[in-house]
Order: structure tokens, then C-alpha cells, then sequence
């Protein structure tokens, strides 16, 4: 009898995580076509606000295609997020290694994670820091890099995070910040957008702060480099095959 249980308890075990990864793959893989109707870190925002902040000055969400998308952010994101974005299959190894490095060095410890990842984290999941979390975040993220081509993670990206409160998304952002299109969103536009990624609710792009500006500054010399690199061929290559080499 115990060992009945005991194959019972296992098979169901088994079906309730086959289940589980099926609707895992059922939420990522449309998304090589379908665009996201919101993420999870729009509706915990929303959630937040609800019934003590005022949405009525929020600017409305939208979504830019690839080819309505600014190059200049595109290539200003990746700069300074993750330049070895097409090289990586979803986690920068070399990045974690340098930032351990430097926190064994008495630095403070910095993030390492990849655009993959945090397109994981803001589609799925929360911004608290815990093993939970990081465990789902690394799942989240090979089914992206499985399913999705480079441009593509690429595209939602631009399209979802977060440049200031309530403001996601570049379409949403070059409006609501400059007045524009995103498609026209310059170099200098691009880099200040970019250089308040790490922290878009208390760094302010109508109002940088001299920090804000200097990684403005150093966002631009990176980019300039990777300008002179394969890198913009090899990004706009990156939309039919899932990376570059």
C-alpha cells in the first residue's frame, strides 16, 4: 500500500511539472510573433498606484514595431546593458565573473545580468531579489533565448522596461519625454535614455543628475565603439537566426 502511494505521489508530481512546463513554453513561444498585451511588472506598478496615486497623468502604453524602433536606442540599450547581447546564449558568464571579482575586491556587488534576463524578469516575474526568483528568472530565460531570435528579445525589450514611472517602452517614452516618435530618437537621446536603466524610478530623464549624465557620456563612447565594430550588421542580422555566430 505504501509503495502505491508512493508511485501515485510521483506521478502526480510528474504531471503537475509537465504541466507546469507546458504553459511555461505556452507564455514564450507566441511571442516570436504576438506582442505582449502587458507584463508582470506593468501590472504589479498598476497594482501600486491603485487607489492612493493618480494615473491620469500616465502616459498611455505602445508598442513600436522593430522597424518603427530608433537604431540609435537600440544600439545605446545594448551598450550599456550587455554587448556581448549576440554572443551570449542568455547569460553573460564573463560579466558574473568580473562582478564577483570586483565584490571580492571590496567593490559593491553590480548586477551581471543579460537583456534575456531582464526581459524574463519584467515579462514574468518581480523585482525583489531572492533564490526564487533568480532560480524562474534563469528558466524564463533559456525558453526566451530557445524560442526567441536575438531581435526579437531585442524588440520586447525596448518595447516593455521601464524609463521612468509609469513610462514603459520606447514609443511611450519618446513621447512622453521629448515629443516625438521613438523612430526618431537620436544618439544623445538614446544614451540618456539608456543611462537610467539601472534605476528609471529614481533617476529622472527630464532632469539627469550629474552621474545620469556621465554614464550619458560614457554610453555614447561605447557605442561609438561598437559603431566600428560588426555589431550594427550582425543586430540587424540577428532577426532570422537566434545569434550571430
Amino acid at each position: 500500500m505504501a509503495s502505491a502511494r508512493l508511485r501515485y505521489a510521483v506521478w502526480r508530481s510528474s504531471q503537475t511539472g509537465v504541466g507546469l512546463v507546458v504553459i511555461s513554453v505556452l507564455l514564450v513561444a507566441p511571442l516570436r510573433w504576438v506582442a505582449p498585451p502587458t507584463t508582470a511588472f506593468m501590472v504589479q506598478d498598476k497594482w501600486a498606484r491603485a487607489g492612493h496615486i493618480p494615473e491620469e497623468g500616465l502616459p498611455a502604453h505602445a508598442w513600436n514595431d522593430w522597424r518603427e524602433l530608433s537604431p540609435e536606442l537600440a544600439l545605446a540599450v545594448i551598450a550599456s546593458e550587455d554587448q556581448r547581447f549576440l554572443h551570449h546564449y542568455g547569460f553573460d558568464f564573463e560579466a558574473i565573473v568580473d562582478a564577483l571579482e570586483e565584490h571580492r575586491d571590496g567593490r559593491q556587488l553590480r548586477g551581471a545580468s543579460t537583456i534575456s534576463q531582464q526581459l524574463a524578469k519584467n515579462l514574468y516575474l518581480w523585482p525583489e531579489r531572492n533564490v526564487l526568483r533568480k532560480a524562474l528568472e534563469g528558466y524564463f530565460t533559456l525558453l526566451l533565448e530557445l524560442f526567441l531570435p536575438k531581435r526579437r528579445i531585442l524588440e520586447i525589450y525596448l518595447n516593455v522596461v521601464e524609463f521612468g514611472p509609469g513610462v514603459y517602452g520606447a514609443a511611450t517614452a519618446a513621447g512622453h519625454f521629448f515629443d516625438q516618435r521613438s523612430s526618431e530618437i537620436d544618439e544623445r537621446q538614446a544614451a540618456l535614455l539608456a543611462a537610467v536603466l539601472p534605476n528609471p524610478k529614481r533617476f529622472d530623464v527630464r532632469d539627469p543628475s550629474p552621474y545620469v549624465r556621465r554614464r550619458q557620456d560614457w554610453i555614447l563612447s561605447q557605442m561609438e565603439q561598437l559603431r566600428h565594430s560588426d555589431y550594427v550588421s550582425g543586430l540587424q542580422g540577428a532577426g532570422k537566426k537566434s545569434r550571430s555566430m
